[in-house]
């Protein structure tokens, strides 16, 4: 069964280098244990979406500018997540205000081709 996710899960995307924290804003949430629960709306860039150290694909404009000054020798550079729809599926039972409550087998695409997974919800509640 999938996993409630709160506020400071562990994100990884599969172009960063290092794994980062959801921020959960606190406004008008339900809480699990006290920590803000997500929903598949918290996916805003630098906002909820915190940058994942060092970007490597060339997919995103600044790598691959970086990448080809450097005669091809891949060249990462600071990783800003472009997330532009919510994650998805969310879960099939479950909602936080209305929406579609966040769960720990949900994937988050970043315009650069990586696909955002959670490692770690930070609850052990499940939800369907």
């Amino acid at each position: 069964m999938p996993k409630l996710v709160v506020h400071g899960a562990t994100l990884q995307c599969s172009c960063g280098t290092t794994p980062a924290s959801l921020t959960v804003l606190p406004t008008e949430k339900t809480s699990a244990d006290e920590i803000p629960a997500g929903t598949v709306d918290d996916y805003i860039p630098m906002t909820n979406i915190a940058p994942f150290g060092m970007c490597t694909t060339q997919a995103n404009p600044q790598v691959a500018a970086a990448t080809s000054a450097a005669n091809g020798v891949l060249t990462p550079q600071p990783c800003l997540p472009v997330t532009s729809s919510a994650w998805t599926p969310g879960a099939s039972l479950v909602t936080v205000n209305g929406k579609k409550a966040l769960t720990d087998a949900c994937l988050l695409s970043c315009q650069w081709s990586g696909s955002i997974t959670i490692t770690k919800a930070g609850t052990e509640i499940g939800v369907e």
